[in-house]
């Protein structure tokens, strides 16, 4: 199962009015573990930034759904509250998760979360709305896996394996002593 992981990675950016900065900024990786959100950090952002980037940390982040719309690029965070009935115990229990939206501002955030929740069948409060710093947000990729498993070397290609029974007889190998002794002898003569 994937998790989401944020990853801060600090490089030089140049901004349009030419001015170049030293940044710091986060990214939104959905990966299995703290390594594969690093290699992905490096396959997908290493070709967008220019120069040398470095990674300042990672954090697992638990988001429980990210809706994303093309219009814009803005993230806003937005926590969601609803009471739940514990089985085991028959107590209510109040619950809250963390969204991930694009939106321009906080009220079309608000809208959209509305939007993608009003299929909850209980009720929901959003406490709390606010911008996210994320960069970007990169979910699973599955091509870079089969990349990947394309670079593995495959038995068709000629590898030879060696196995014990593949060993070079006795007789041969003192063939070999002899030649690395006669080829000393001939080293030492020339001297």
């Amino acid at each position: 199962m994937n998790s989401w992981y944020t990853v801060k990675v600090k490089y030089t950016k140049q901004f349009e009015d030419g001015r170049l900065k030293r940044v710091t900024e986060p990214y939104l990786v959905d990966a299995v573990s703290f390594t594969d959100a690093e290699g992905r950090i490096y396959e997908e952002v290493g070709t967008s930034i220019q120069g040398e980037f470095l990674i300042t940390g990672i954090s697992k982040t638990d988001f429980a759904d990210i809706f994303y719309y093309d219009d814009c690029d803005t993230w806003y965070k937005c926590k969601l509250t609803y009471v739940s009935l514990d089985a085991d115990e028959g107590k209510e229990k109040k619950v809250s998760n963390n969204f991930l939206v694009t939106a321009k501002n906080v009220k079309e955030a608000f809208e959209r979360i509305h939007e993608s929740m009003q299929d909850m069948m209980v009720s929901f409060e959003i406490p709390s709305i606010m911008a996210s710093p994320i960069v970007e947000v990169l979910p699973y990729n599955p091509d870079l896996d089969v990349e990947l498993e394309r670079r593995a070397p495959e038995e068709s290609e000629g590898i030879a394996e060696v196995s014990e029974e593949s060993e070079i007889p006795n007789s041969e190998a003192e063939d070999f002593d002899d030649i690395e002794e006669a080829s000393s002898l001939e080293d030492e003569t020339e001297r």
